[in-house]
């Protein structure tokens, strides 16, 4: 057994001793052990990397290279540290530099190219970090400040944030079981073994107010207290890590960056239950997280944190991480019972739950990781430190992503009750380019598309509950000016659609005729045929009753709200929908069948560069002479506007509708 090992062992077993009264004395060497990993006050400088998913597509695998030929060349006694995404991913690749005696800076867009220049200067005698993209410095007690350098808790981005579920990512090496081990992590399993019965785990954490983080928000304390309620020789606990929802990164930015919180909070719900075996059910387009947590497993394993007498508390466990085909449905917690099982990832019918009868006919507990990541904090400090941050019904904290048209893009971590304008105004730095606010996606492709008066929103389950939206796993699109409402429920229609396991008729066929009649809405004059235009109307008119129909006799919470886009646009921007069926034109100009191009003649300087670019061969005229576009072929792909240097290209969205492209 390492010395570091047999220190921190030491320390978690500390409550076995007096008779089982828990004891907070620490052995002699834990404190200088703990501190020389949190890298307090480091002898040494040290860099810390963000290498995520996010950050290596920006770039990120690049500059540690870089960074590390400079280091070997300029600095050998310098610590790089590779940490997980800090959370501002518009801002990758990040780098942190901690110079001894000084707080740590933080830097955005640090590209292969910047670290030589950057290094150097912040190692010279008079180094001028204001020179370079900084996102600010940390306060640190115990170091000095750097002049005219912004904290970063100050930024935009960061102001609004209570971080605790993220509270790691990006600040510890997601490699290390020690420095998570440093900053008290698993002492909140040891005290679960030590101290508590399953019965009180689960008494605690209903007592919280923790409410599941990935759909519903049903009671995490009452679903456990179920499972563990119901005699069974074999019972099982799953973390559904199954992220499929478009603009959703939360789990697989949590997981890499953090791997150890997860499996301490399973390893804890997993005793409460009476669970010895616990799966991850994660997809396989998530390697840099399946990696680490693979490794996190071997490093709790040999730490004496998993498998048999875990801590000489008699507890046994098990964790297996199953990998996922990337199935939508199979985010759904019966359908990814049957993946684990080897069968296809279809939902079951409700009754009998989980609890009752789940994973290979035994009660099982499904969680997601933001609550699992949770339930640590409401162990060791209490189901009243829980609930000091949010709203009375919806207590805690809740991670969100933010993409799409937003300035900032990335992953925050709020209280429950803070305003939507807030995460986007705020932190999201607004939408890009001087462009409006149009519409905010929440709660997945079937969630609602919000318009710009719900901005004031307070975000918590019961506020979106009653403008019929719901919170979902916490995913946030944001739409702009340039979006079309047709066009953006066509996509999330085609989405569902798609991704529907086809097990029940109404899901199946229903979605399936939604989509045509969007198709219908958005398809050009030209195209139609016999009573195509009277199909339109009456598919327009049918449309809100077949989705009704869908989401009363749907299977599983997909079918039943796969609808929830469609309608939420249809009540929030009917305008759109009219201007579609009605007018035959999209304000945005983004229906390509409904879009036309023309050349203004007095523009146009005959150059011909648009002639071989048009797919459709549309465009017509001679050398330095005006072209024309035949409206007829013209398919409105708009590559015309895009390759002309004059501006003679006009786009026409409907009857008397013209803008230059």
């Amino acid at each position: 057994m390492s010395p570091d090992r047999k220190i921190f062992t030491s320390l978690l077993l500390a409550p076995l001793t007096h008779n089982g009264v828990k004891q907070t004395v620490m052995p002699p060497e834990y404190e200088s052990l703990a501190a020389r990993l949190r890298r307090d006050d480091p002898p040494n400088p040290v860099l810390y990397l963000g290498v995520a998913s996010c950050s290596i597509s920006a770039g990120a695998e690049e500059t540690r290279e870089a960074v590390r030929e400079w280091l070997d060349r300029n600095q050998p006694s310098a610590e790089l540290v590779e940490v997980g995404c800090l959370g501002l991913c518009s801002e990758e690749p990040i780098l942190d530099v901690k110079l001894p005696g000084r707080n740590k800076l933080t830097f955005s867009r640090v590209s292969a190219g910047l670290v030589p220049e950057l290094l150097s200067n912040l190692f010279s005698e008079n180094p001028a970090p204001a020179h370079y993209p900084v996102l600010g410095q940390s306060r640190e007690a115990t170091a000095h400040p750097w002049p005219q350098i912004p904290f970063l808790d100050e930024h935009p981005f960061f102001r609004i944030q209570t971080r605790r579920v993220l509270q790691n990512c990006g600040i510890i090496d997601p490699c290390s079981i020690a420095e998570y081990l440093a900053r008290d992590g698993y002492k909140a399993f040891a005290k679960t073994l030590h101290t508590m019965i399953p019965s009180e785990v689960c008494d605690e954490v209903r007592d919280s107010g923790l409410r599941g983080r990935g759909g519903a928000g049903f009671s995490t304390g009452r679903k456990w207290a179920a499972a563990l309620n119901t005699l069974s020789n074999q019972k099982y606990m799953i973390c559904n890590a199954d992220e499929g929802d478009p603009g959703a990164f939360m789990a697989r930015a949590m997981i890499e960056g953090d791997p150890h919180r997860l499996l301490e909070g399973l390893a804890i719900a997993s005793y409460a239950i009476g669970a010895s075996k616990a799966y991850i059910y994660i997809r396989a387009e998530y390697p840099l997280a399946i990696e680490r947590l693979k490794k996190a497993i071997d490093q709790a394993s040999a730490y004496g944190l998993l498998g048999e007498n875990i801590l000489d508390s008699g507890f046994d466990l098990k964790i297996i991480v199953k990998q996922g085909a990337g199935a939508f449905v199979c985010g759904e917690e019966t359908a990814l019972l049957n993946c684990i099982e080897g069968k296809r990832g279809m939902p079951r019918p409700r009754p009998p739950y989980p609890a009752e009868s789940g994973l290979f006919g035994k009660p099982s507990v499904v969680n997601n990781v933001e609550t699992l990541a949770n339930v640590p904090d409401i162990i060791r400090r209490g189901k009243e430190y829980f609930g000091e941050v949010g709203t009375e019904r919806s207590k805690g904290t809740k991670v969100f992503s933010l993409s799409g048209k937003i300035a900032r893009s990335g992953l925050l971590e709020v209280a429950f009750g803070t305003k939507l304008e807030e995460l986007i105004l705020t932190a999201g730095g607004g939408i890009p380019n001087g462009r409006k606010f149009k519409a905010l996606q929440i709660g997945g492709p079937s969630g609602p598309c919000l318009p710009e008066q719900y901005l004031n929103l307070p975000l918590d389950y019961e506020s979106l509950r009653e403008v019929g939206a719901m919170l979902g796993s916490g995913g946030l699109i944001l739409m702009d000016e340039d979006n079309c409402m047709v066009d953006a429920a066509k996509f999330f229609m085609d989405f569902i659609q798609r991704e529907s396991c086809g097990k029940c008729v109404p899901c199946r066929e229903g979605t399936r005729h939604m989509l045509e009649i969007l198709m219908q809405i958005t398809r050009p004059r030209e195209e139609e045929k016999g009573y195509d235009a009277l199909r339109r109307f009456k598919g327009i008119m049918m449309l809100p009753r077949l989705a009704r129909v869908i989401q009363d006799t749907s299977l599983c919470g997909l079918g039943k709200s796969a609808p929830n886009p469609v309608l939420s646009i249809l009540r929030w921007f009917r305008e759109e929908f009219d201007a579609h069926v009605y007018e035959r034109r999209c304000p945005a100009g983004v229906c390509r069948g409904m879009v036309k191009y023309r050349i203004e003649e007095r523009k146009c300087k005959g150059c011909g560069v648009c002639v071989p670019k048009c797919p459709a061969n549309a465009i017509r005229g001679n050398h330095r002479a005006p072209h024309t576009i035949d409206s007829q072929l013209c398919n409105g792909c708009g590559v015309c506007g895009n390759v002309c240097k004059f501006g003679a290209v006009t786009r026409d969205s409907g009857i008397g509708r013209a803008s230059h492209v």
